[in-house]
This record gives C-alpha cells, sequence and structure tokens, in this order.
C-alpha cells in the first residue's frame, strides 16, 4: 500500500496497531489491518508526514487513547513520536480550525455528511483546511465507509487500512 506524504491519522489507526503487542479477545480485526496500520504509522514517521489541527484536539485525543510512554505496541510508538516532535514539523502541517457548536467551520457542507460523527469531525476539518488537503487514514471505524463517497465529492481522500473488513462491516449494519 501507498501512502500519501502528508496524513491526518484518525486515532483508530494507531490503537489497531498496538493489536500487534496487545491482542484484544474481543475484536475480529484481521492481522492483515493491523500490519496495515502499523506500516501506515512507521510511513508517517518516517516522512514526518502528519497534519495535526494547531488546537491539539487530536493530540488530546490520541493522549486520551493511547500510552505517552511509547510501550508497548506501535500505536504507543506514535503517540510518543507525536509528543516529542509535532513542534518540530512545519507550521503548514498544524492547521487551524474553528470550532462552531458541535462541528468546525472547516468541516465541508453536504448533504450526506450531516450525520458524521462530532468526535470524528476535527479529522475531516484539518484536512479540508489544509491547502493540500492530506489523506486521512482510517483504519476500522465503518461508518466512514458508508460517508466515503460524499468526503471525495467534497474533495476529500480517506485511505481505509482495512477496505475489506470495513466494507463487511459496514454492509452487516446497514442490512445489505
Amino acid at each position: 500500500m501507498s501512502y500519501s506524504n502528508l496524513c491526518v491519522v484518525d486515532t483508530n489507526v494507531a490503537k489497531t496497531a498496538n493489536l500487534a503487542t496487545q491482542p484484544d479477545p474481543a475484536s475480529d480485526v484481521p492481522d492483515d489491518c493491523v500490519l496495515s496500520c502499523i506500516s501506515a504509522i512507521e510511513h508517517v514517521i518516517k516522512k514526518k508526514g502528519l497534519v495535526m489541527d494547531a488546537g491539539d484536539e487530536i493530540f488530546d485525543e490520541y493522549r486520551q487513547q493511547l500510552s505517552m510512554s511509547g510501550q508497548p505496541g506501535m500505536g504507543d510508538s506514535f503517540m510518543k513520536w507525536v509528543h516529542d516532535h509535532r513542534w518540530s514539523l512545519p507550521n503548514s502541517q498544524r492547521v487551524a480550525i474553528t470550532k462552531n457548536g458541535e462541528s468546525y467551520d472547516e468541516f465541508p457542507e453536504h448533504e450526506d455528511l450531516n450525520n458524521f460523527d462530532k468526535s470524528d469531525r476535527k479529522f475531516v476539518a484539518v484536512s479540508n483546511a489544509h491547502s493540500g488537503k492530506p489523506t486521512i487514514l482510517q483504519a476500522t471505524d465503518s461508518k466512514w465507509w458508508g460517508w466515503k463517497d460524499a468526503l471525495s465529492d467534497c474533495g476529500i481522500t480517506v485511505q481505509f487500512m482495512c477496505a475489506n473488513y470495513l466494507q463487511t462491516k459496514y454492509q452487516e449494519k446497514m442490512g445489505q
């Protein structure tokens, strides 16, 4: 899988990467998905290609769900890297987004995005606000599968680490 040089990384990519060292018996995420997430995180770190919001909403979400110690998983290692390097990234990779109620001024207007998760809007707003519209890396949230076409209509690309898994999960949830 090839990745863009600049990426917005959904928290579930790092959490999924952690399954390699912290297996969850309740998880049905396939091993190839975990490996794809590890590969994506390694790419982002190597290329220093992370794009985040200037107000630290994404960083704060990472911090709540990953270990700042960088151990024991690759997702935790990513958290430590973000903590240690976020201020040394180019200013263009820290994008200002403006909170507006439960959404953001930079979140695109599209009829099919009206029910988009409030907690995930920051990732889309960051991509949309950045001049290069960096790709959003998404791992296990199947609802994003249903929004991919509307996001694409708005010029936002989502790269699914686990496309087959997500498509199946989405179809199960939608009764298709």
